[in-house]
Formats: structure tokens, C-alpha cells, sequence
């Protein structure tokens, strides 16, 4: 009489003779698949502004706005090389447009944002209305919105684009759209979506015309920053993030933008923050001033000290502190808006 096969061997059989029929035990992957706690492949990374401009500029001179169709250069994270991807939720990238130059309209069912960096003059135009760019502004193009840049100054400018393209990705929902011609054509004056819903006041019979969208599509920095100052010199500092405000939809109160959350901070002179920890991860660029970005996980710290025009991310469920002697001012963005509305963003913040 044969002795039965070991536990072991049974399973493995089992495993064998189920595979052809693209079945696969839980048993084997349950602790990866609900972690004990957040788990991302993603990494601390951080990229110096004079470092990455030259490349920018190199890149104007091999390739025009109009032949790459948008001329950027892709933020991605060490750990997602080749997925065009800064967290597995979203995209970054350093866009340039040179002077007299045109970036093709087209829409997208991804939403982006653009956060100005360097120069002025440069134009985006969303459906129909133009807004001029300058430093520190936050620009959003709403899902399927026909848009285009130019621009008609006498210097290169370069913005920050935020997209949630892996996020429609893993949806399976994107699509594309190009327009049939190089500019979109101007049918309301510079200014009208700011008239309309940025001033404490909105239509009598409101119309939301980008759907989950704000209806206002430029935040010039100068009004985003003048109110922080006024925060900083007449409440208290808050010790994890400064004096830190999020964008709003002026209809909703809401999230300006249905998946992606925006912020903007300011850091006193002499801050020396608290930690903290969030399951969203964020994009930071620096607008103005300079600080140091404390970045652990696991007992392994990332120090990146930052200045102008740089940029970081701090991936989901890493312990972030910041800290700046003469004062700066954050822009970052985030996919909290989704992470709330599907009930699992969690926040730690640390004594």
C-alpha cells in the first residue's frame, strides 16, 4: 500500500492542475493583497531645477511645441521607471513652450493641472477662454476640455503638469481627441470664469459648465499667496504644515478638481515642523524661499534640501518633515479628493 503524499506535494498538484483554468489560491497572496498597512513600491525622489532646465532647454532645440504635441519631460518615480508615473496614481512632468510657439489643441478624459514655474506671457486656453500664466499661478484643464497653449512673449516659459493619467489608466478610461485646428478659437474675453465665480458670487441660476470641475479655471498666485501671509501674521501656525490652505471649487466647496487635490503652504522663517504620514501621495513644487524635506520609512531617512522651482514627492504612508529657516512657500497636489471618496484616506500626524 502506497503512503499518502505529504501535505505539501497535494498542494502543489492542486495548484498544477488549476492553472489551466486561470485559477489561483488567495491563501498564497492574502498578506500582499491586504497589507498590515499601506505598502507602495514608490520612493522618496527629488529633482533640482538647475539640474533638470538645462535637458528643458536642450529639448527645445531638438523638438518643437507643435511636432512632440505637448514638449515635456516626464517626472517619474525610481521605482516606476517606463510607467510615466511619479505615483501609481499620477503623473508629473516639467512642460516648455518657447516663445512664438503653439501646443496643438486637443482634449482628454484626463484631468490636469499646470502650476506655472518659471517666465510669463505665455497663454493656456480652455474652451473658448484664455488666461495668461505667471509664476505660482495653478491652471486647471478640466476633463474633455478642448485646450491649447501659446505664446507671445520674448521668453521660455515652463509650468509643472499634473495629471491623474495612471489613475484613468487603470480604469481603463482613457481616450483622446485632437482638434481640427492649431488654436481653438477665442469666443470669451480673458477674465470671464474669474468675473463669474471668484468673487464670493456666482450666476443667479449657476450652471457648472466642467461638470465635477471648478468653474474657474485659473488661481493667480498673487490673491493665493496674499492669503496666506495674512493667516501667517494673524492665526496660529499650525506645527505639521504651516499655514497651509487648499484650492477650492467656489460651487461645491469641494475639491477644484474631481480627482486630484491641490494645496498651497507657506513655512514661517525658523519653522521646524512635526511629522506626519498620509496614504496620498503628494507632489511638491517649491514656488519661492527655501527649507529641507525630512522623508522616512521602514528607519531609512531622505534628506533633500530644496530651493526655487525644485521638486519632490513623498510617497503614500512615508513619515514627512519640513523645516525652513528663511521662510518658503509649497504648491503639491494629491489624489486625496479620491481616496475621501472612497471612505480609506488615512492621515497620521506625529508628536
Amino acid at each position: 500500500m502506497n503512503a499518502p503524499l505529504p501535505t505539501a506535494q497535494l498542494r502543489q498538484q492542486l495548484y498544477r492542475d488549476m492553472d489551466p483554468h486561470h485559477l489561483t489560491p488567495l491563501w498564497e497572496v492574502l498578506h500582499a493583497l491586504v497589507p498590515p498597512q499601506p505598502n507602495t513600491p514608490c520612493v522618496p525622489a527629488f529633482w533640482k531645477y538647475a539640474d533638470v532646465r538645462p535637458y528643458l532647454m536642450r529639448a527645445g532645440e531638438v523638438i518643437t511645441a507643435e511636432e512632440a504635441v505637448r514638449r515635456v519631460l516626464i517626472l517619474e518615480n525610481p521605482k516606476l521607471r517606463g510607467q510615466s508615473a511619479i505615483t501609481q496614481s499620477l503623473y508629473a512632468g516639467l512642460q516648455l513652450i518657447l516663445p512664438g510657439e503653439v501646443a496643438p489643441s486637443h482634449r482628454h478624459t484626463q484631468s490636469a493641472l499646470r502650476f506655472i514655474v518659471e517666465g510669463s506671457g505665455a497663454y493656456t486656453a480652455v474652451d473658448g477662454e484664455r488666461t495668461t500664466m505667471k509664476p505660482g499661478d495653478f491652471i486647471i484643464t478640466p476633463s474633455w476640455t478642448w485646450h491649447d497653449h501659446g505664446h507671445e512673449a520674448d521668453r521660455p516659459v515652463v509650468w509643472l503638469d499634473g495629471l491623474d493619467i495612471p489613475m484613468v489608466r487603470f480604469f481603463d478610461a482613457g481616450f483622446a481627441q485632437n482638434d481640427t485646428t492649431k488654436s481653438q478659437q477665442v469666443t470669451r474675453s480673458e477674465g470671464t470664469s474669474d468675473a463669474r465665480f471668484a468673487h464670493n458670487m456666482g450666476p443667479v441660476r449657476p450652471v457648472a459648465p466642467y461638470g465635477a470641475t471648478s468653474p474657474i479655471f485659473s488661481y493667480p498666485y498673487e490673491r493665493s499667496r496674499e492669503a496666506l501671509e495674512q493667516l501667517e501674521r494673524h492665526a496660529p501656525v499650525d506645527p505639521w504644515d504651516g499655514t497651509k490652505l487648499r484650492y477650492v471649487n467656489p460651487l461645491t466647496g469641494g475639491w477644484p478638481m474631481p480627482t486630484i487635490g491641490t494645496f498651497l503652504q507657506k513655512l514661517p522663517a525658523g519653522f521646524a515642523g512635526k511629522g506626519w504620514r498620509q496614504t496620498d501621495g503628494a507632489v511638491y513644487s517649491v514656488v519661492e524661499g527655501e527649507g529641507e524635506i525630512a522623508i522616512a520609512r521602514d528607519g531609512q531617512e531622505t534628506r533633500y534640501a530644496f530651493g526655487p522651482r525644485d521638486h519632490f514627492v513623498v510617497p503614500s504612508w512615508h513619515t514627512a518633515r519640513l523645516s525652513s529657516e528663511r521662510g518658503c512657500v509649497l504648491f503639491s497636489f494629491s489624489d486625496r479628493p479620491v481616496h475621501q471618496a472612497l471612505g480609506i484616506h488615512n492621515e497620521e500626524r506625529l508628536s
